[in-house]
């Protein structure tokens, strides 16, 4: 595991100003707040030269806890190599408020050298043999079906949506990433990938204090990376970055859960798809919504349009009983509300084109492992789950974001099988809020 920090230094507020480190930047900003100076006068009594005293300074004086400073430091960018697919799902799920971005699964080595060891893992010691042949063969099952995939695009070209006058190289890309979409199923959730993160200090201060307190040793490994970074930049923030009771106590009732629904329902057979959407209009009585749901909407030119109050008031929760982590992954990363999942396997998902009988051995194979690591009450069990494996899978949040994702993920380059859960999801949707139909571009995950 590699982290590095970037762009620390944020651009000054003017080009006449100074730049400031991070720390510096926030306690002129908090002295700002309680002073009627100006900020270039405050910033002509900091010594530049020598910020600790000056932050001290400030700091003594307006006496501001960290938290209410941290998120003045501006954007800290972090990139982590080398963690695992995991890792990077759970990060991006702890830091809410951070923009990033991961490797894709059509760019990063599918081998078997590209996992971690089971030591840095936590894999039992008399499970690593076996947790490393199971890897090993579903790599191999994900070589074998992009291969037979691109075989079968190359003879059957009528089964990739192509479009029209599509230049040789497009066809040529669209053809591979048929493969890759449909054979990326069996890839282990313990792959290497790489991410990076944009965040402030307060946030990244929670994000490793969570990370810090989780019982898998790759996060706590990444937390101390990842603490002793940013320390150059952000000591006194990320001071406060360590473990902490409340974090260890949710992470060891979260895993529990986990490990008991899990159980309960580890099963390598697919799961039929079911959808709950959960639309709430509720307004207090002294301010009641007077906007009709169809001026909210039809102003825009495109998702990316500003939404009305209708639908910015609007409260949706949706959930998906059978979301595979392939789709879990990036869906995921929409930051808005709340996102929660048991991450477990209560079925497998194989798409259409892929026979699930030539595998059936392996997945037998892995689901046992899983359920071993699992009745060990073991935190490694996340990493013997292939990207097929579905779990359930809850996001709430309000109208406008709701329907910014389903536009989304059945639009234009769409995954196909991101489009099938969100059109399931707005049918639902509509059921409830009928007047919104004519206003949201569901599509039809049209190859770029």
């Amino acid at each position: 595991m590699k982290v590095t920090g970037l762009a620390i230094v944020p651009p000054p507020a003017a080009t006449d100003l100074p730049k400031v480190t991070p720390e510096l930047l926030a306690s002129v900003l908090a002295r700002y707040s309680r002073s009627n100076d100006g900020l270039a006068n405050i910033l002509g009594k900091v010594d530049i030269n020598h910020p600790d005293e000056s932050i001290d300074r400030i700091l003594k004086f307006v006496d501001y806890g960290h938290a209410s400073i941290g998120g003045l430091t501006g954007g800290l960018a972090v990139a982590l190599d080398d963690v695992s697919m995991w890792l990077a799902y759970k990060i991006f799920e702890i830091a809410q408020m951070a923009d990033g971005q991961e490797s894709s699964t059509r760019y990063i080595t599918m081998e078997a050298t590209n996992l971690p060891t089971p030591e840095e893992l936590g894999v039992p010691a008399d499970l690593a043999a076996r947790w490393s042949a199971v890897m090993a063969k579903s790599f191999a099952a994900y070589h074998a079906e992009y291969t037979r995939l691109d075989a079968l695009g190359h003879a059957e070209p009528e089964r990739i949506r192509l479009p029209k006058d599509a230049k040789p190289a497009v066809v040529n890309r669209i053809r591979k990433n048929f493969a890759l979409d449909r054979a990326r199923y069996f890839i282990p959730l313990a792959t290497r990938t790489n991410l990076g993160l944009v965040q402030s200090s307060r946030m990244w201060a929670a994000t490793v204090k969570h990370l810090d307190s989780l019982p898998q040793p790759e996060a706590r490994a990444a937390a101390a990376v990842i603490r002793e970074v940013l320390l150059k930049t952000s000591p006194r923030l990320m001071r406060h970055s360590s473990a902490d009771n409340s974090f260890q106590e949710q992470a060891r009732q979260e895993l529990a859960s986990s490990l008991q629904l899990g159980l309960a329902r580890l099963s390598t057979q697919p799961l039929p798809d079911e959808v709950w959407v959960k639309v709430d209009r509720d307004t207090p009585p002294w301010l009641c919504e007077d906007q009709p749901v169809a001026e909210a909407l039809r102003h825009r030119a495109n998702r990316y349009g500003y939404q009305g109050k209708a639908t910015r008031r609007m409260r949706v929760s949706f959930a998906w009983n059978n979301m595979a982590i392939a789709e879990l992954r990036d869906l995921n990363r929409h930051r808005t509300g709340h996102r929660y999942t048991p991450l477990i396997q209560a079925g497998f998902y194989l798409p259409p084109e892929v026979p699930a009988a030539p595998h059936q051995a392996l997945l037998s194979e892995q689901a046992e492992l899983t359920r071993e690591l699992m009745q060990r009450g073991s935190g490694a069990y996340v990493y013997s789950l292939l990207l097929g494996a579905q779990t359930p899978f809850e996001h709430s949040t309000q109208a406008d974001k709701f329907i910014y994702e389903a536009e989304l993920r059945t639009g234009m380059g769409a995954h196909f099988r991101y489009a099938e859960h969100l059109s399931a999801a707005l049918r639902e949707y509509f059921k409830q809020v009928p007047e919104a139909k004519d206003w949201i571009v569901e599509g039809t995950a049209e190859p770029e």
